[in-house]
């Protein structure tokens, strides 16, 4: 191995989901709206939404009764989210630097794009096993306010976890896998490769770690996330509809990931598949900025008393 040093889990570990937790707790009301128009349809010339900022406002004004409410109603959903994003962004986070510090050669100060494409896209396969089921559980609870029946009372994560449970067997957790690991490893193999590339580029820190300062880890995960997120958002957009359950009046209901292109490109123009484009990119380019510092910063090693040990 090119680093001789002892790859330290539980520090990685601890620094992804505390990562995780922060950087999705600031970004998930724009998430929400994103969910939104992604699933809205145009009837008849006309959308339920006019962009994200009428969507962010019909979503206030549907909330409730009181400004509480209003704002709960933006994180609908979270707490499915907030809850397994910890172990989602350990994997992701933790799986890179992983696969990175195993594919590294001896002498080699950095690792090849390819090697560091393979190493993302190993670690986006890693992370479906928490993120289908977690997305699948986020998509409801953030779309229910689209479809929501008049009277009908909204469900918990916990009652929706087995209703579904109960309805298609624990396999309906996973329903949308195909198109998630389309997803997820396509945005790994662009996404780490370009951060470490990005982040290679700024003044290192001074504390022997070799990485680099705060703001460029920021920037870089800006950068990256927002452009690997733009590249992916067209299997996004048909993941979204994939793991859609419960269909508005106009919905349309897709077979496989094949289906649901072909049927969103006849249908809604190839525009459709970039819906709610610009409000991921809002999304996961400061989620992953968020992530990425935290992630680096070293919380866990300055509590458990450990040195950091450099990232490839």
């Amino acid at each position: 191995m090119a680093d001789q040093q002892q790859f330290s889990y539980l520090p990685k570990i601890l620094n992804g989901g505390l990562a995780g937790i922060i950087g999705v707790t600031c970004v998930f009301p724009i998430d929400l709206v994103k969910t939104r128009l992604q699933n809205q349809r145009i009837i008849e010339g006309k959308a339920q939404y006019n962009g994200i900022a009428d969507c962010a406002r019909k979503t206030w004004a549907a909330g409730g009764g009181n400004s509480f409410a209003k704002f709960r109603s933006l994180y609908a959903g979270s707490s499915v989210n907030i809850l397994l994003i910890t172990p989602e962004k350990a994997i992701k986070l933790v799986a890179n630097d992983f696969f990175r510090h195993q594919l590294s050669q001896p002498g080699e100060k950095k690792l090849s794009v390819l090697r560091g494409m393979a190493a993302g896209g190993l670690a986006g396969l890693c992370q479906i096993v928490i993120t289908t089921p977690m997305e699948l559980l986020k998509i409801q609870m953030q779309d229910a306010g689209r479809t929501a029946v008049a009277g009908q009372p909204r469900l918990t994560a916990t009652q929706l976890t087995m209703n579904i449970i109960k309805q298609y067997g624990f396999t309906g957790l996973y329903k949308g896998l195909s198109s998630t690991l389309a997803r997820d490893v396509t945005f790994s193999v662009l996404y780490f490769p370009l951060f470490a590339y990005l982040d290679s580029l700024g003044p290192r820190k001074a504390d022997g770690s070799g990485d680099a300062v705060f703001w460029v880890s920021f920037v870089s995960g800006l950068v990256s996330g927002a452009a690997a997120c733009f590249a992916v958002t067209p299997l996004d957009v048909i993941k979204t509809r994939m793991q859609t359950i419960n269909l508005g009046a106009n919905d349309v209901r897709y077979k496989n990931p094949v289906d649901a292109f072909l049927k969103i490109t006849s249908q809604e123009g190839p525009r459709a598949l970039f819906k709610g484009a610009a409000c991921r990119m809002m999304v996961v380019a400061p989620l992953f900025g968020i992530a990425q510092t935290v992630y680096f910063i070293g919380v866990a090693e300055y509590f458990l008393g450990v040195k950091k040990s450099a990232h490839h």
